[in-house]
């Protein structure tokens, strides 16, 4: 999760709360994505940043001066700070990687912190847009190969046909420039494929070479904007009918302010058909805004006594500003006895903090379904520079459920009470309960016996350079060295 965050849905920035995944590399990073938490803004926990002068320059060290400020008032793990020189940096991110530092090598900051854009961060929070093929990547290390995992309505991948299965061979600028994904990963790693892909940049065209059920074809693909919708109309709901009952399914990709009212009509539908056990598929979701989170747990509550807590914001103590966010009343509210709720490596922030707020609930009516989950058990708040464009991304409070259950930096798994393990089958649509996951997420629900998920490693690095290096085992989501403030949040988004 990257944070929770307190944001004004005008834009206006006071504190905003992030729950998120930071991306591999130099520039922040996760697995995949970052997750935004942003609660109403409340003057007990908002902060007054350092008042900046209307004619400061945005030079760096002007800038690296206020991110130290704020790092020294906000950071929640002030006992890892050590003098860093300034001028040592040429940029800003990477000043603010090494004032970090000490957290990560800890494992308690691993690039959750970060410096992005305004203007970005609020068209994608707001209505999901971005720019680009409008799809997920992922790469299987052992085998040099390249696959879809999902693709977006609406953008130009799915377009022409490139959906959940495609397997990318080949590509490049023009059919003839096209290499194969097994000698990029060979020589360059993850590395080469997303500098091959090129910037996300409306306009720009790569062709690719792929293989599908229509069978072995090159197409060519020109980025443009689109705004990703975070309930899939294709897959986002479903009712499953299983042995003369109903299972609901919900597949939430992102945690943004345009999920909320079609999580509710979604919500509405399982209430008519009065589905009473639930599968919610998060296995890409990397997080987002804590106000959505709260929404889409409150959807899951009407079981829920007046008061009970969703989930608690703790801060640096001197702060004084811990906060408990209840479940809410939505009329449209569901009152599952079970929940199975599916994840990957690439599960992180907002999502986690979904999952765990049930726990003390639903105990072992609940499962985590899949592969473990990333494991990021803060948030960050958000501080504006607005002359600059820059909003600071930064660690500043742990999130525990109503009994104070937290701290779960090596996964989920290593905390739930029930866990099932799982393959992420890419040969089945997402919402098909064939596809792997699903099949024993329904086993869970109908208490059959199953593997636990088992530990794994969570903290993936990502090279900046062009030299050879190894690949992860396995499948993984590619992630850029420097993402974009929709790729922190949704993994392997390209």
């Amino acid at each position: 999760m990257g944070g929770t965050g307190r944001m004004l849905r005008n834009g206006v920035t006071l504190l905003a709360m992030a729950l998120a995944l930071p991306a591999c590399g130099g520039g922040g990073g996760s697995p995949g994505g970052t997750d935004t938490l942003l609660p109403t803004p409340t003057p007990s926990v908002t902060p007054t940043p350092t008042p900046t002068p209307a004619n400061t320059s945005c030079a760096l060290r002007t800038r690296q001066d206020w991110v130290l400020r704020q790092v020294n008032d906000w950071y929640l793990f002030p006992e890892t700070l050590g003098y860093v020189n300034p001028a040592a940096f040429s940029t800003l991110s990477d000043y603010l990687d090494a004032l970090t530092a000490g957290a990560r090598s800890r494992g308690m900051d691993r690039y959750f912190s970060y410096v992005t854009s305004i203007a970005e961060e609020n068209a994608y929070y707001e209505s999901g847009a971005t720019a680009g093929f409008g799809f997920r990547l992922h790469v299987d290390g052992a085998e040099r190969r390249l696959w879809v995992s999902e693709a977006f309505e609406g953008a130009p991948a799915l377009a022409a046909g490139l959906d959940r299965g495609t397997e990318i061979l080949a590509l490049g600028s023009s059919p003839s420039t096209m290499r194969t994904v097994s000698l990029i990963l060979e020589s360059q790693g993850d590395y080469g494929l997303y500098i091959a892909l090129g910037a996300d940049t409306p306009g720009l065209t790569r062709s690719f070479q792929i293989r599908n059920d229509s069978g072995t074809r090159t197409v060519t693909v020109t980025k443009t904007d689109y705004a990703i919708e975070p309930v899939s109309p294709r897959y986002g709901l479903r009712i499953i009918e299983d042995e003369g009952r109903k299972i609901g399914y919900v597949n939430l990709r992102t945690f943004i302010f345009s999920a909320e009212d079609p999580l509710r009509t979604a919500f509405a539908e399982l209430k008519a058909q009065g589905v009473d056990e639930l599968i919610v598929d998060l296995r890409y979701n990397g997080g987002g805004l804590l106000a959505v989170a709260q929404t889409l747990g409150s959807l899951m509550g009407a079981g829920r006594a007046p008061g009970d807590v969703f989930t608690r914001l703790r801060y640096r103590p001197e702060q004084g500003a811990d906060e408990a966010y209840p479940f809410l009343t939505e009329p449209s509210a569901i009152a599952p006895r079970r929940i199975a709720f599916i994840a990957t490596g690439d599960t992180a922030s907002a999502s986690e903090l979904v999952i765990n707020a049930f726990r003390p609930y639903l105990r072992a009516d609940i499962a985590l379904i899949g592969a473990n989950s990333y494991g990021k058990p803060v948030g960050q708040i958000a501080i504006d520079r607005p002359e600059c464009d820059d909003r600071l991304r930064l660690i500043a409070f742990a999130v525990d459920n109503a009994e104070g259950q937290g701290g779960y930096y090596q996964g989920l798994a290593s905390v739930m009470e029930q866990s099932c393990r799982a393959d992420d089958d890419l040969t089945w649509p997402l919402g098909d309960r064939r596809e792997a996951s699903i099949a024993r997420a329904i086993d869970f629900l109908d208490r059959r016996t199953c593997t636990p998920i088992g530990p794994s490693a969570f903290a993936r690095t990502a090279t900046v350079s062009t030299a050879r290096v190894p690949l992860p085992a396995g499948r993984h989501s590619l992630a850029p060295a420097t993402p974009s403030q929709p790729q922190r949040d949704m993994p392997g988004l390209f």
